[in-house]
């Protein structure tokens, strides 16, 4: 497995980075938070724009045909410089659909429609990445209609389109593009620790669908489900190292300034322990983190990566957890104030932590299955 990245890979980060340095500062972010609820329209077209909502859709789809390291790459930027746009929830949770799609004409059509259109559409999954239970559709007449309800959908606030889950007549599961303002509809913004994400409350009553708007349904997208949770835990991890070395960053540059009894306290040995374990944290949660995109580039479409998410996972929260932590820390009696940025990254790593399963659950699942397996290897 080799995680070294090739030229085209370094270009695709290092290009990312300069943009976002200039168009996703901190005072960018905190006048996004105060004035737009979270959400950078300028950016995000932007974003469109430059292709980044297409790079790893197949060139049939109008995409750039590049895999999930590419774009692990983007979202570790996405993390490092706080971009207050829907990048996770638009993009990399939804492209595992988009790649799915693409595989039919009429797929195809949808893909091209929505997928680089510059609509934010996001899917209806639990914060744990999971299918919600209460969704149903029902057909009366020519039309299909939708009830239900889908909790703390992330950047629910800003969609146009969502992709909700529901439960079919035939009690199999289907999926639904439903407009943001359809009748029936209802988006309530939720209260969020980190005001660079959205988070919404979608509620549907008796919402009339045509037969276009089943996009997948049945075993199939059971499947898909499954494999989306694994691929978006891979993504979300990306985001956690960019927020984790971008906490490390702001610790050094400030210990390189602050004097205590007339010297730089970065000159103090327990600092220099303390910025080295946090480096240490992020470089191991960064190796996870390609590792895994490699094996989804690797390994097959329909292949588990269930225990590469969950190293990725659990590497990257916990990198995310302590550096910002420390971060605030180091920052000494400033580190907790409005004014400094630490806080800002510490709120992303702390609601970033209990999206698409906290470290706890990770591990219990993995547990189960290596539990498993030796059952029954022994019988």
């Amino acid at each position: 497995m080799d995680l070294i990245l090739n030229e085209e890979q370094k270009m695709i980060a290092e290009s990312a980075a300069v943009f976002l340095q200039e168009n996703s500062s901190t005072a960018q972010v905190r006048k996004i938070c105060e004035a737009e609820g979270g959400l950078d329209r300028a950016l995000w077209q932007e974003v469109v724009d430059m292709g980044w909502c297409s790079v790893a859709l197949p060139e049939a789809a109008g995409g750039m045909g590049l895999g999930w390291r590419e774009l692990v790459l983007l979202q570790e930027q996405m993390g490092y410089h706080l971009a207050c746009v829907p990048f996770f929830d638009a993009v990399v949770a939804v492209t595992p659909l988009w790649k799915a799609l693409s595989q039919t004409e009429a797929g195809l059509q949808v893909v091209a429609r929505l997928a680089a259109s510059g609509q934010i559409c996001v899917l209806g999954m639990t914060v744990r990445g999971e299918l919600p239970a209460a969704a149903t559709l029902k057909v009366e007449g020519d039309a299909l209609v939708l009830n239900g309800q889908w909790s703390q959908v992330g950047s629910g606030a800003h969609a146009d389109v969502f992709l909700l889950p529901a439960t079919l007549p035939c009690g199999s599961l289907g999926l639904l593009e439903v407009n943001a303002k359809a009748d029936g509809l209802s988006v309530q913004a939720l209260p969020t620790v980190d005001a660079t994400r959205s988070s919404a409350q979608v509620s549907a009553v008796n919402v009339a669908l045509t037969g276009a708007a089943l996009l997948m349904h049945g075993d199939a997208l059971k499947q898909l489900w499954a494999q989306t949770r694994n691929l978006a835990a891979i993504g979300l991890a990306a985001e956690q190292v960019g927020v984790a070395e971008r906490a490390l960053n702001l610790a050094v540059d400030y210990t390189k300034e602050r004097q205590q009894f007339g010297k730089v306290v970065g000159s103090f040995q327990g600092l220099k322990h303390r910025a080295a374990q946090m480096l240490v944290k992020v470089e191991t949660a960064r190796s996870a983190v390609y590792a895994a995109a490699f094996m989804a580039d690797t390994a097959g479409d329909t292949s588990d990566l269930t225990y590469f998410a969950a190293q990725a996972r659990t590497d990257a929260t916990e990198a995310a957890l302590f550096s910002t932590g420390e971060s605030i820390q180091l920052h000494g009696g400033v580190g907790f104030t409005w004014e400094f940025d630490p806080h800002l990254f510490f709120r992303r790593a702390q609601s970033a932590s209990q999206r698409m399963g906290t470290v706890e659950q990770w591990r219990e699942l993995v547990a189960v299955r290596l539990l498993d397996e030796s059952v029954t290897e022994a019988a």
